[in-house]
């Protein structure tokens, strides 16, 4: 039973999972836009969003927390001055999910996810 077992685990060992996450925030953050499949699209979800309120928050602790968890500080700067103050006045919901369909080799549903302009 997972009784209280948050987000999933996508069949990998959760450094692996962390570090794809990771690289998927900051690939979002970077070009406004990925593919990818649904499963991994709806995790990064959260975690972007969370990355744009501690730039909106604009403290000294959320500044590093911005900084250490996504890879390239060009990519962290772009968050705290560009997208921190694009964003103000919206309260989250920060991205979006289109449906894409289904991936020609395995099936997969594929999507866009994407900031909201």
């Amino acid at each position: 039973m997972r009784h209280k077992v948050t987000g999933r685990s996508l069949d990998r060992p959760s450094g692996h999972r962390r570090a794809m996450f990771r690289n998927l925030v900051t690939d979002l953050l970077d070009y406004e836009k990925i593919t990818t499949t649904e499963a991994k699209a709806k995790e990064v979800r959260g975690l972007t969003d969370k990355m744009i309120t501690l730039g909106k928050s604009g403290s000294l602790i959320s500044r590093r927390q911005v900084l250490g968890f996504i890879y390239d500080k060009r990519v962290a700067d772009k968050v705290l001055n560009d997208l921190a103050p694009r964003f103000a006045e919206r309260h989250g919901g920060y991205t979006r999910i289109t449906k894409l369909g289904p991936r020609q080799g395995d099936g997969a549903s594929v999507v866009r996810l994407e900031l909201v302009t």
